[in-house]
């Protein structure tokens, strides 16, 4: 029996997304066996600094790559949204799947079935600046507040009234038995997600092919056409991880349909495109919509950030 060492994060989330790919290749394969190597990231040590100040990638994948690189696991399996744009040398993405849910949803602490439900000025959680201003967007009057923390303790600290709600990708809380919880979903192409949001990526060293092939087999070439399309996005206007910038994009029959946005800061300015065309040009078609949102501000939008980024290192 053949026996690899698969490497991810030590949450429960990141095990049971491990656990989700590992049981999908053993089924293919019964001969082969998985151990689960945890490795500690940044992200996971600094549970205080709010996301959407962050100043680098690879915030939550960076050490569990160098674990790969190091030999001390066969391959890793990541949130694709988390992973850089840029990727790792000597390092492939050998197979994207299990994107049941891409949306983001909100998790309530009283029944409530839509965003009008909430009561005045309520405080909703998110460690998202791309969350805080949609959100914003739908109602001017609700407090976008920081919060971290997994998701277990997230929708813990509803219990303690700290929050009315919080907002989360809804595949993390399916993905770990706490569906029942949702209050409601958002529609992908009015909220817009995280490029890659819900997909997991697996990945292995480039020069390790019988590992690359074996995992090749639970790839899923329509989630992979589609959130490659939407970090596409990103990798054309050239976006910091500081940029609050959704995608989502959806293959249906021959087609894909492509949301994309970037916003300020503050929220002030918000430019929206949408762009459909043949799923074979994904990858243009990503290309295309980007740099009309660049056109049309994006650009300007970016520039302010990276002053603003300048700024704050000196």
């Amino acid at each position: 029996m053949k026996v690899l060492t698969v490497a991810t994060r030590g949450g429960a989330l990141a095990i049971a997304q491990t656990k989700i790919v590992t049981r999908a290749v053993e089924k293919l394969y019964p001969d082969i066996k998985f151990e689960i190597k945890t490795v500690a990231t940044r992200g996971d040590r600094d549970r205080r600094t709010a996301l959407w100040d962050l100043k680098d990638s690879g915030f939550f994948t960076s050490q569990v790559e160098d674990a790969l690189l190091a030999g001390e696991a066969d391959l890793a399996v990541h949130s694709f949204k988390d992973l850089p744009t840029r990727p790792r040398q000597g390092l492939t993405i050998a197979a994207v799947c299990d994107r049941q849910f891409a949306e983001d949803c909100l998790v309530a602490r009283e029944p409530v079935s839509s965003i009008e439900q909430l009561r005045e000025s309520a405080k909703i959680g998110t460690s998202s600046l791309r969350r805080a201003i949609q959100l914003k967007r739908l109602r001017k009057d609700l407090q976008a507040v920081p919060i971290r923390g997994n998701v277990q303790t997230r929708i813990r600290k509803l219990d303690k009234s700290e929050f009315d709600a919080v907002i989360l990708a809804r595949a993390g809380v399916e993905r770990i038995g706490l569906g029942e919880k949702i209050s409601f979903c958002f529609d992908p192409r009015q909220f817009i997600p995280a490029p890659a949001q819900g997909a997991l990526a697996v990945q292995a060293r480039s020069d390790d092919t019988e590992t690359c092939q074996l995992i090749a087999a639970v790839n899923d070439k329509n989630v992979r056409a589609a959130v490659l399309a939407e970090r596409q996005v990103l990798v054309t206007m050239q976006c910091g991880c500081r940029a609050p910038v959704g995608a989502f994009a959806e293959i249906i029959g021959d087609d894909i349909e492509i949301h994309a946005f970037i916003a300020d800061q503050q929220g002030r300015r918000f430019i929206k495109r949408q762009i459909n065309g043949p799923a074979s040009m994904a990858k243009e078609l990503a290309e295309q919509i980007a740099k009309e949102i660049l056109q049309a501000g994006g650009k300007e939008i970016l520039e302010e950030l990276e002053r603003a980024k300048s700024t704050d290192a000196s």
